[in-house]
């Protein structure tokens, strides 16, 4: 426990911001692992749906200082670039077979 007056004040902050930053932090994280799971179970259509979703909470984390702008958009761009990844290749699947018939 801290003596000094600041530190006691700089403790009641600390537990106050991590109350509010919780529910964005824990919310963030099941969307970023939930639309991962989309892309890797290959549900594309459900992955596209979401991604607006993600995007935005990513942001608000961003705007809220729970993340940082470069992890931010390092975030967008991995998830972005994973669902393009699957969609290609779930075209270059259907193209051939279009292509022999």
């Amino acid at each position: 426990m801290p003596i000094i007056k600041s530190a006691k004040k700089r403790m009641r902050q600390n537990i106050k911001r991590k109350a509010r930053n919780f529910p964005v932090r824990s919310e963030l994280k099941t969307l970023v692992k939930k639309q991962l799971k989309n892309i890797k179970d290959g549900k594309i259509e459900e992955a596209v749906k979401f991604m607006p979703a993600v995007f935005s909470i990513i942001d608000k984390a961003c705007k809220k200082k729970i993340l940082h702008s470069n992890n931010a958009a390092r975030k967008k761009s991995r998830l972005a670039k994973a669902l393009n990844a699957v969609q290609e290749k779930g075209t270059k699947k259907a193209a051939p077979a279009a292509e022999k018939k």
